[in-house]
Parts: C-alpha cells; structure tokens; sequence
C-alpha cells in the first residue's frame, strides 16, 4: 500500500485488513521510500498487488512530473499488479499537478508491471481543503470549477476491489452523483462547521483555467456512486 496514511489509503488500509487481505503500507518510517525506490524489493516480495494513491504537494509542473513518474517506475519494476489512482478530467494537461498525474499514467503504460488504472473525481473532503488553503481573514478565494466529488471510501472500496481481481488496464471513471460549482460545496462545508467566510469564485486564465471552468467531470461511460456530498456532511 503507498500512500496508506492519506484520505483514500487509510481507508484503502482498513477495507483490505477487512477483506481478509495481509496489508503491507510502505513509508519511510519502516525503511521504505518509493521516491528513491529504498526497502521496495523487500516490502513488495511476495506481494499479490500494490496500490498506490501517492500524493505530492506542488504546482510546480517538473517537479510533479518527475515526482510521479520515479515512484511509479519504481512500484512498476517490482509489482506483479500495480493498482494506480488518477484524477478524472486530466487529459491534454500541461502545467501543474494535473500534468504531473499524466506523466504517472504515461509511466504505468510503459512499465513493466501488469496494471490497472482508476481516475476518479475530486473527495468530498476537497472543499474543506480548499477552504483551509486558499482562506485569508475574513475571505476564500477559489477558482470556478465544476466538479462531482465522490466519497473517499468509494474509491478505496473500489481500489480493494481492483487489486483482488486481475490486471484490467484504465477501466470505467469514478465519480460522485452530482455535478457542482466548487465555490457552492465550500460554502456548503463552511455553513456544516458554522464558520462565518465569503467564498469568492474567480474564474482563472488560460487552458488549464478553461479547463476547470468547463468541468473536470466524468465522461458518460463513468461510475456514478453515493453518498451526495450533502449526505456525506451529515454523516460526518
């Protein structure tokens, strides 16, 4: 497991334990770094797949292409399936984080490994992060997009399902049930923790401004699943 202690892994860790699977997480505090490809021949021996929902914190576009691109060498060359999470809408990208999740499915393609490929939309946790990042004083400042956020514990419970199964290459899209503006769902998540904010929605420039504004949403051939996010605040 890569990327056991984020949003999905964490919930990948505890529906795998469930399931009856051996769960192995690999982080730098057992001896393993996928960055650098240390501890990997001895963690991944034996393994009947890895999934990996590594994360990287940057816009910087060479930096999350190079980031993306050696850890996902390094699983490839030892995994006997290698079970990868991508983010939906990403197609064409050429600058940002977004680039550098297209430079990973570039190099899961081109690897050894047999592998299977699940893009799935922004979580509903998104807004909240949103909100706590882009927040100044009184104000949150967010960029116009269209999303369809889908609950971080679907997505595990598909990724545990993927890696039970054999290689499948990119299969169906996962996505939430509802298409949104992201500045709403902010406001939605503001209101549910009774904090006072204006949520300013600003449109940004260029393609990959374009490219937020017109929806990095699911193609028709995708998988639709609940919660809603107004649901899932509820039960939260």
């Amino acid at each position: 497991m890569a990327g056991a202690t984020g949003v999905v892994g964490a919930h990948v860790v505890r529906l795998a334990a469930d399931a009856g699977h051996d769960v192995v997480p690999l982080s730098r505090a057992t001896g393993t770094d996928v960055a650098t490809g240390a501890g990997l021949p001895d963690a991944l021996d034996g393994a009947d797949a890895v999934v990996d929902v590594l994360n990287v914190s940057t816009q910087q576009t060479d930096v999350a292409q190079r980031w993306f691109r050696r850890t996902t060498e390094h699983l490839s060359a030892l995994a006997r399936h290698l079970v990868t999470l991508s983010i939906v809408g990403i197609d064409g990208a050429a600058s940002g984080y977004y680039a550098g999740k297209v430079a990973q499915e570039q190099a899961l393609a081109a690897g050894p490994a047999p592998w299977t490929l699940l893009r799935a939309t922004q979580f509903h946790e998104f807004p909240g992060q949103m909100a706590q990042r882009l927040g100044r004083g009184p104000f949150v400042v967010v960029p116009a997009m269209r999303i369809a956020t889908v609950a971080a514990a679907e997505v595990a419970a598909e990724l545990v399902r993927l890696a039970g199964g054999p290689p499948q290459g990119r299969v169906p899209d996962l996505a939430g049930p509802e298409d949104a503006e992201l500045a709403d769902l902010v406001r939605r998540e503001l209101t549910a923790q009774r904090r006072r904010r204006l949520v300013l929605r600003v449109p940004l420039p260029g393609v990959e401004g374009r490219r937020m504004r017109h929806g990095l949403l699911p193609g028709p051939g995708a998988r639709r699943v609940g919660p809603t996010f107004e649901d899932w605040l509820s039960s939260r």
